[in-house]
């Protein structure tokens, strides 16, 4: 990845795309019942979608996929807990997330909820031209990586105490 151009979006630019990805939404006419937000990176852009779109309804589901820069597993998967069907009965969902890479995040969450809500559809700051999920709401599309400002830096430690993997130990 030496040399490459890399998509860099600052928490100030982060504002602005979540608001134009907003008005996108508002203007299709689309009003959600439920963001629901893929864990780690479409959290920060489900609680933008939900302030800015009014919608006091939002889920969260845990999905691992990626293990490191490009390296994934084989499918996503879910994470306990798993949000209950129920939850999303006959109601219009907004799925959130970064970015659409791959898209098989994105299939595994729309493939949940498809048969149990009236409605679903995609919103991402992001969508890269090979994902399975070409998602109706998108801020930018790229083929570039992606420096997001909540990943790029490293995990932050309590002053003088120790990384989180040692602390069982302690």
């Amino acid at each position: 990845m030496a040399g490459e151009t890399r998509e860099n979006l600052t928490y100030e630019v982060f504002g602005t795309a979540v608001r134009e990805l907003a008005q996108a939404v508002a203007d299709d006419g689309f009003e959600p019942d439920v963001v629901l937000s893929i864990a780690r990176g479409g959290v920060f852009v489900a609680g933008g979608l939900a302030y800015a779109l009014d919608c006091k309804n939002i889920h969260l589901v845990n999905v691992e996929f990626y293990t490191g820069v490009g390296t994934t597993l084989e499918m996503p998967v879910m994470l306990a807990p798993v949000p209950n069907a129920i939850d999303f009965t006959e109601k219009k969902v907004l799925i959130a997330d970064d970015v659409a890479d791959t898209g098989k995040t994105l299939k595994l969450v729309r493939d949940f909820c498809i048969d149990q809500v009236a409605d679903v559809r995609s919103a991402v700051i992001y969508e890269k031209p090979h994902s399975l999920v070409k998602c109706e709401y998108v801020w930018k599309k790229t083929d570039q990586w992606i420096n997001f400002p909540w990943s790029v830096l490293p995990p932050v430690h309590r002053s003088g105490g120790a990384p989180r993997e040692n602390r069982e130990a302690l």
